[in-house]
């Protein structure tokens, strides 16, 4: 069990959606907060509300998880102010869509930059200390159900997310040995605003068809607190893979049970994304 009263939690991220909810979370458990996000004003406003609650907040600085050298500067304030921290949370992410004739090199390399890297920088800067400490702790990081399913235009997001949840799997074995938890945390459709900042290549977002995907993939989305709530419930309970909606864990039963269900599903969804693209390239010629 791992408990949040008195552990001091670093949290990505933060600014907004889960990243914001979760520090929430984690403080109404009792956990002082060490709080980063590459959105100041919106890292201020988390910052202040927790503290509004009655919590306490170390540190909150803007920084940028993809910028390495940002990382470390962060982790030797945050390591001068408070020492080790006990449980390192890596929320923060971007989601980059689209083909792979219309994806450009730069949304490759951001997507794996942010998503991917900033969570190793973050991992390198802090957990060596968390061991040196020998206190124990935890480690979270939140994947995606495209870390789990073959999601249609999903190739720059699942490569990041599938290669954080290869880490965590390493790290679920290597840290045991020194106490650490690790937590893989796997949501599907969120009402964030990252809803309204997806990165699709090639697409018109305010397509109508655009549109009513969205208004789709919303009336399945569950809330950022009622997600980070899974969360702060599977690290209490030191759970590996954390669901945040039921239709991912139905969904990881079937791609590990049922085979021939999963393919099924991921071809149907292959081929409703690319039949919009047809439709919009016909219209376009029209």
């Amino acid at each position: 069990m791992t408990k949040f009263a008195g552990k001091i939690c670093l949290i990505t991220g933060a600014a907004s959606g889960l990243g914001r909810s979760t520090a929430l979370a984690a403080a109404a458990e009792g956990a002082a907060l060490v709080l980063t996000d590459i959105a100041a004003e919106g890292l201020a406003r988390t910052a202040a509300d927790a503290r509004a609650a009655g919590a306490t907040v170390h540190l909150a600085e803007a920084a940028d998880v993809s910028d390495y050298d940002q990382v470390v500067a962060l982790a030797a304030r945050v390591h001068d102010a408070v020492g080790s921290v006990d449980i390192v949370m890596n929320v923060a992410g971007i989601a980059t869509w689209g083909t792979v004739d219309r994806l450009t090199h730069s949304q490759w390399r951001r997507t794996i930059d942010i998503d991917l890297m900033g969570p190793i920088h973050v991992i390198e800067a802090f957990v060596p200390p968390m061991i040196a400490a020998g206190r124990g702790g935890h480690l979270v990081n939140v994947s995606s159900a495209a870390g789990l399913f073959g999601l249609p235009w999903h190739a720059p997001y699942s490569a990041s997310k599938f290669g954080l949840r290869g880490v965590s799997e390493v790290l679920r074995f290597d840290l045991a040995r020194h106490r650490i938890g690790v937590s893989l945390v796997c949501p599907g459709a969120m009402a964030t605003p990252m809803v309204d900042s997806v990165d699709i290549a090639g697409v018109d977002r305010t397509a109508e068809a655009v549109q009513r995907g969205m208004a789709l993939f919303m009336r399945h989305a569950v809330t950022p607190e009622a997600a980070a709530r899974s969360i702060v419930r599977g690290v209490e309970r030191n759970r590996y893979l954390v669901f945040t909606s039921p239709d991912i864990r139905v969904g990881f039963w079937a791609q590990r049970y049922f085979p021939p269900g999963y393919n099924v599903a991921m071809r149907g969804l292959n081929w409703a994304m690319n039949r919009y693209v047809e439709q919009k390239a016909g219209a376009a010629a029209n």
